[in-house]
């Protein structure tokens, strides 16, 4: 799904977005389709569709408004498994491509779902994760992203759809829990489980345990000591 490289007054088309719509969409749906109050993206029978390629907590007024309207709704969010920086200048000529080393996984979810955790209870929202292989566009821009030197992200593209997790309730959830965690964990265990960073296992935790999965039973040193309900 590559087309010509981005130019700077092209931004706000956001193309992942757009991207994710098409290929999601079936013969019949809706597009754009305005909702007590709000458009919804797609709309398939009584189903209400929204992709969100990030900030679920910009969608906090819209999900409580539609889940207490009794409307159901999925979210559709993509996780770049493998993911392609590409550098350009200001006149969309590429100046580097190269793989990033970082990858993404399932539980990043939860770095989303920490805006409402709550809502996956039986609320009539669930969430589809899309695993997906992406281009990350970035142009130079001093004194502007200073972790990254100034390289700004224009945009992200859609390369290839890999796989997908539907995610309907906590049951879903709790499979995404490392089977290899002792009884009692600490956040620290959780991540050396899932080899990801400590704050992803602080995320994750904060959502098991306002969803009922994990409680917690005590304290290890400064660390609160959590067991799978």
């Amino acid at each position: 799904m590559t087309d010509a490289p981005p130019h700077i007054g092209t931004l706000r088309e956001k193309p992942l977005h757009a991207s994710l719509k098409e290929w999601y969409s079936r013969p019949g749906d809706r597009l754009e389709c305005p909702i007590d109050g709000f458009v919804i993206d797609l709309v398939r029978g009584d189903l209400l569709i929204e992709v969100q390629t990030s900030g679920f907590s910009s969608m906090k007024t819209k999900i409580a408004t539609l889940v207490a309207s009794e409307h159901s709704i999925r979210i559709v969010h993509p996780i770049a498994l493998t993911k392609w920086i590409v550098r350009v200048d200001e006149d969309g000529t590429i100046l580097s491509r190269r793989r990033s080393p970082k990858r993404g996984h399932l539980t990043d979810v939860f770095a989303e779902l920490v805006s409402f955790p709550e809502r996956i209870i039986g609320s009539g929202l669930e969430i589809e994760l899309v695993l997906t292989e992406e281009e990350e566009y970035r142009h130079h821009t001093p004194g502007r992203s200073w972790r990254r030197r100034g390289w700004s992200v224009l945009e992200r593209r859609l390369l290839e759809v890999t796989d997908t997790l539907l995610i309907r309730g906590v049951e879903e959830l709790r499979r995404l829990i490392p089977e290899e965690l002792p009884q009692l964990f600490t956040t620290a265990d959780l991540a050396t489980a899932l080899g990801r960073p400590l704050r992803s296992a602080q995320q994750m935790a904060y959502c098991l345990r306002s969803t009922g999965l994990i409680e917690p039973i005590g304290k290890r040193g400064n660390s609160v000591e959590y067991r799978v309900v």
